[in-house]
């Protein structure tokens, strides 16, 4: 009579494999670009030939202006407040970052440079997307 074996069965090992999905895991979480604070309206920059980037650790006013919305830092606010919080500055020499979507009409703009007129906020960036 034949002396037969039970066959073993074989099984790949998956410790290395898991291994690499962590490395893999901690490579794609270290390089996520993450999401900023400030929340922004989707805006159709027009194009400037020549330009400069502005720093970031800059402290400024930053104003965006499309069609409907008007966001003053990040914050959705009614345009006719602009008024009154640009009252309530103490530093009139903050510089102010001012993006417009370029379907806005002449008068909305006009609107929102009265306003920094009227409180002498003159250090005034027009922010263009760069070619």
């Amino acid at each position: 009579m034949r002396n037969r074996r039970k066959r073993e069965e074989l099984s790949p090992d998956i410790t290395p494999l898991i291994d690499v999905i962590f490395i893999l895991l901690i490579f794609f979480m270290t390089t996520t670009v993450f999401k900023k604070k400030n929340a922004a309206l989707l805006l159709a920059l027009p194009k400037a030939e020549t330009s400069t980037e502005q720093k970031d650790e800059l402290k400024s006013l930053a104003i965006q202006l499309n069609k409907e919305e008007f966001m003053l830092n990040g914050k959705k606010t009614p345009l006719d407040e602009f008024d009154k919080f640009c009252q309530s500055l103490k530093n009139t020499d903050l510089p102010v970052e001012l993006k417009i979507d370029k379907k806005v009409t002449y008068d909305r703009i006009v609107k929102v440079i009265d306003v920094l007129q009227k409180f002498k906020m003159n250090n005034l960036s027009l922010v263009t997307e760069t070619i």
